[in-house]
Order: structure tokens, then C-alpha cells, then sequence
């Protein structure tokens, strides 16, 4: 399983290349391509928000300031899924600190946390993400009434159940759920004529 997850991930790095040469290609003439996190997504007015990914790689992201906002295509064949939006940078396991992106300030804020509870190599398949029904949960489940978050990190493979200041419990729920990658191929600055879902493209679905 380890073999083919390292395949994978070198498979995904080839494709995702190509698929921005062909972007490019596409599009009759040369271009600029960012990637990034999505922190914030108006449907109505067709923009979303970016925090640029200064690594470009979904495995080690490293996420710079400012934002950048663009306008999508109105063509939905070169929008892509949907994005999700969300405030969380980065899950900090090793020091129990969650990094948000904090919209008075516009800048990011580093959050300590208390673990109640933390579990490692969890896959995606793992009965504890489902429900008794057999159903997905839907993360992060915020238990106000008991001052716990617990969020699921796909990438680390980890479920971690924590608690902090009360105040933070006031937050939107949106401050804790990390948004979807995107790829987006531009000529001028704010206007996306192609937009790739990264999170949500499955290159391997049949």
C-alpha cells in the first residue's frame, strides 16, 4: 500500500504538469499558472479567493500572503468543480497549534490547542470517518456544547479531537475546514480563463 501510494503521488505531480501544458496550449498562447488554497468562494458573483501555494505541491503546501481574488470563467467547461472555501493553513501536530487565515486582520494567526483525543495512519476507509448508517461524516464536527473540534487530516492520515479558549468557539465554522487546492491559468491579473479543482479532480477514476 505504501509503494503504491508513493506511485501515486508521482503519478498525480506527472499529471497535473501536463495538464497545465495543455491549459496553456489550450488557450492559443503563454500564459501565468497559480495554485493554491481556496479561503474564501461567492457563488453569486463568480470569484473565489487564493492564498498562493509557494511550493505548488499539495503534499508539503506552503501557503504566502497577500490573497488574491479571481473572477471564474463564465464558461462552466473551464470552471471545474466547485470550489469549497475554508479559513484553516495549516494543522500543526507536532507543536498542537492549528494556523488560520484570520479575516480581520488579513493575515494568518496561529491558534493553541489542547488534545482530547488523537489517531494516527487513519485512511480514507477507515470506519471511524463514517457514521452508523454507513454514511461519510462531515468534517470538522464542531461540539459546542462540549468545546471540542474534531477535524480529519487526509493528507497527514490523522483524526484529532482538541479543545482552546472559549472565544474561539465564537469563530465560523468555515475557520476550521481547510479549502480545496486550485490551479488557475490567467493573462490578466484577477480573470481565470481556466480554473482546475485540484482536491476534487480524481485522475484515476474510471
Amino acid at each position: 500500500m505504501k509503494k503504491y501510494n508513493i506511485i501515486k503521488k508521482i503519478i498525480c505531480s506527472a499529471v497535473f504538469s501536463i495538464l497545465s501544458i495543455i491549459i496553456i496550449t489550450a488557450c492559443g498562447e503563454m500564459g501565468k499558472i497559480d495554485q493554491g488554497r481556496v479561503i474564501a468562494y461567492d457563488k453569486e458573483k463568480k470569484t473565489v479567493t487564493v492564498l498562493y501555494d509557494k511550493n505548488a505541491d499539495p503534499e508539503k503546501p506552503e501557503y504566502i500572503l497577500p490573497p488574491h481574488t479571481y473572477t471564474l470563467p463564465a464558461d462552466p467547461h473551464e470552471a471545474g468543480a466547485e470550489p469549497k472555501a475554508g479559513k484553516r493553513i495549516k494543522l500543526d501536530l507536532n507543536n498542537n497549534q492549528i494556523i488560520i487565515f484570520d479575516n480581520a486582520t488579513q493575515n494568518f494567526k496561529t491558534i493553541n490547542y489542547k488534545v482530547i483525543d488523537m489517531k494516527e495512519k487513519i485512511e480514507k476507509d477507515n470506519q471511524l470517518l463514517y457514521d452508523t448508517d454507513k454514511k461519510p461524516k462531515t468534517f470538522p464536527v464542531i461540539d459546542k456544547a462540549d468545546k471540542t473540534i474534531t477535524i480529519y487530516s487526509k493528507r497527514q492520515k490523522t483524526l484529532v479531537t482538541f479543545t482552546f479558549a472559549d472565544e474561539y468557539f465564537l469563530l465560523p465554522d468555515d475557520t476550521w475546514t481547510s479549502g480545496d487546492e486550485v490551479r488557475i491559468f490567467y493573462h490578466e491579473d484577477g480573470k481565470a480563463l481556466r480554473f482546475m479543482n485540484i482536491t476534487k479532480t480524481d485522475i484515476f477514476k474510471k
